[in-house]
């Protein structure tokens, strides 16, 4: 294994498993003003890395294909949605259904992938993806209602996979237009709210001030590092890490933060659980039957 690479990923799912404290740490400021911030700053934040990388005239050129242009357009929608549930949520005590949101995110994916890239699933994927659902129908019928955070979460996050892949650019590239796109309506925001006297952060003391001005770093660094671990790992392989992040957020939201973990949640985590389970062992098993009819084929050649 490529130890570097394991190194930026495991990196990036610690820093977004623990990122809920970050948030937790400003949640006497409106999710919509957090959401600005981070807006606000993320670019700036990716500026300084273009300028400084010297790729500033690679950022210029990427939005002359237009089809790029709206599939960027449209993942920047995506992420905005998803950091502003994400903020809310851990901010209001929701912090469990966002780490299940996150277990969904991987088998959301492959669904995503059947109805949009014409790929075709083992039977092993989909018991995985109707255990999900089930575990989902569990916590519905239990608590009168959908888990509408998780599958924001999950849903914002797989559609903006999705879009990003038919947009085939550069992560810093995409993440700097996307981040372009929205922060000039997050610095209008953040100015209306300021001069009308609306603004959230009027009693911040400088420590907090300073998590806001870091929120443009501590949404890109995380991003950085998977981007790199992604250039020299295999996806089955970040497949097992990935599932770091959702783990650490859901001890933080019982054991730190006493949110409520009812027998409902604990099927439906399980239901979730046992299909990750199945996914991952279908999908390796399916990995070594092609492997092995390759070596096959090369050795009849």
């Amino acid at each position: 294994m490529n130890t570097k690479g394991f190194t930026y990923a495991l990196l990036a799912y610690l820093a977004w498993g623990f990122l809920p404290l970050y948030w937790k740490a400003l949640d006497s400021v409106p999710a919509w003003e957090i959401l600005g911030h981070r807006m606000v700053w993320s670019l700036v934040f990716l500026m300084g890395i273009l300028l400084i990388s010297r790729r500033f005239s690679e950022y210029r050129q990427v939005v002359r294909n237009r089809r790029t242009a709206r599939y960027l357009g449209l993942a920047s929608i995506l992420i905005s949605t998803n950091w502003l549930v994400f903020i809310w949520a851990v901010n209001n005590g929701h912090m469990v259904e966002t780490s299940l949101g996150y277990y969904m995110n991987p088998l959301l994916n492959v669904l995503l992938g059947v109805l949009f890239l014409k790929e075709r699933l083992h039977a092993g994927q989909w018991a995985a993806i109707a255990l999900a659902f089930t575990g989902v129908a569990v916590v519905t019928i239990e608590h009168g209602r959908l888990p509408w955070i998780s599958l924001v979460l999950a849903a914002s996050f797989a559609l903006y996979g999705l879009i990003k892949k038919k947009a085939n650019v550069d992560a810093t590239l995409g993440l700097a237009w996307e981040t372009t796109f929205v922060a000039p309506l997050a610095a209008i925001y953040l100015l209306y709210t300021q001069f009308t006297g609306h603004a959230g952060t009027g009693s911040l003391d400088t420590w907090h001030w300073i998590l806001l001005l870091l929120a443009g770093a501590a949404t890109v660094m995380p991003l950085f590092w998977f981007a790199k671990a992604a250039a020299t790992l295999s996806l089955s392989t970040i497949g097992f890490i990935q599932y770091v992040g959702p783990t650490i957020t859901l001890i933080l939201g019982v054991a730190v933060y006493h949110e409520t973990f009812d027998t409902a949640r604990w099927i439906s985590f399980g239901l979730i659980w046992a299909a990750l389970v199945v996914y991952t062992w279908s999908s390796l098993r399916a990995a070594a039957k092609a492997s092995r009819t390759r070596a096959e084929a090369c050795e009849a050649a």
